[in-house]
This record gives structure tokens, C-alpha cells and sequence, in this order.
């Protein structure tokens, strides 16, 4: 299990069903308020790279470079390449450790984080049937609902679960970060 400092929480659920305005909405709130955020998004794409084909980091890279750093007024990017597993999600996580981070949101890896009791779970679903498959084998904590079949809900609860509409309920889901930041760090949370 992971033995990270930080609160780790994912976003689960099929492309198209929320995943990303859900974790965008959280991570520009919470960062507004002053939290650190950090972010793990899992691509399916095969042969996906930031990098782009013809520029030096790329050309690096092809000469047999395992790790780039480029470094902008702005923004320095780490390029690492790499066969590492993604089944270890700690692996992953681990990436981030050296950050002095409050919150890592990771979104997908749903089969790696649907059996983690210490992963604090946001389903987000397209409809009902979507829905009802994600929940399928995730094991709690589950502490809400987000997405498409959020905003079509005419319930605020699937179960004991709340269901919430992101932007217009977006302070409810806040609220319940926070829940659980508290939980995972044992201080108060403003």
C-alpha cells in the first residue's frame, strides 16, 4: 500500500464521462486556496510522447539519452524514458515524493486503483449502466459522483454515495476533498 505523505485520490471512469473537467474544477479551486497540487494522468495511447518529433530534447532522446531536462523561463520538463511497468501504481506515485505536495490527483488506472482501500475514489460515469460497471469491483472509498450522469441525476445520492454536478455543486465535492485531507494528514483543513 502506498506510504506517501499525501493525500493520493483518482478519478475513475470511461473517456467522455468527466474525468478531466472534474479533476480540472478541483485542482484550480484548490490550488486558488492555496494547496499544492500534483497531477498523474494515465494515457492509453501507445507510442504517446510529449516530445516532439525534430526538436533537440527529441533528437536527445533518439541519440540515446534516458533523461532530458529542458528548462524555460517558465516551465522545466523532465523527459525520462523508460519501460516501466504500469502496474505498480506506488511506482507511480513515487515519481512525484520529492514534491512538497498536499494533494496528488490521479486520474484513470482504474483497475489499479478500483481494490485500494487508501485511495479515496470520484466516479464519474456517462449514464446509469456506466455507472453501475465503474462501481462494479471498486472498493470503498468511494466519496462521490461525478460527470455526465451527474448532471443528468435527478437524485443527489446513488446509494449512500452524493451525487454532484460540476461546476454548479462544485463546493460539496471541495468539502469532501478536504474531508478526506484531513483524514489522510490528521490536521485541520480551512
Amino acid at each position: 500500500m502506498c506510504s506517501f505523505t499525501v493525500l493520493v485520490m483518482a478519478a475513475v471512469g470511461v473517456s467522455g464521462s468527466g474525468k478531466t473537467v472534474t479533476l480540472e474544477y478541483l485542482i484550480s479551486r484548490l490550488s486558488a486556496e492555496g494547496f499544492q497540487i500534483g497531477s498523474i494522468k494515465h494515457v492509453h495511447h501507445k507510442g504517446f510522447t510529449m516530445d516532439k518529433e525534430g526538436t533537440n530534447t527529441w533528437r536527445y532522446a533518439k541519440a540515446g539519452s534516458k533523461v532530458i531536462v529542458a528548462i524555460s523561463p517558465e516551465e522545466i520538463d523532465i523527459i525520462k524514458k523508460t519501460e516501466m511497468a504500469l502496474s505498480d501504481l506506488d511506482q507511480i506515485i513515487a515519481l512525484l515524493e520529492n514534491e512538497k505536495l498536499d494533494i496528488v490527483f490521479i486520474e484513470g488506472f482504474h483497475s489499479l486503483i478500483a481494490k485500494r482501500p487508501d485511495v479515496p475514489k470520484i466516479i464519474t460515469a456517462k449514464n446509469r449502466e456506466g455507472l453501475e460497471e465503474t462501481l462494479q469491483g471498486t472498493v470503498e472509498p468511494v466519496i462521490a459522483i461525478t460527470g455526465v450522469v451527474a448532471k443528468n441525476a435527478t437524485n443527489t445520492v446513488f446509494g449512500t454515495i452524493p451525487v454532484i454536478k460540476i461546476p454548479e455543486e462544485g463546493q460539496k465535492l471541495i468539502a469532501l476533498v478536504k474531508e478526506q485531507l484531513e483524514k489522510s494528514t490528521k490536521k485541520p483543513v480551512n
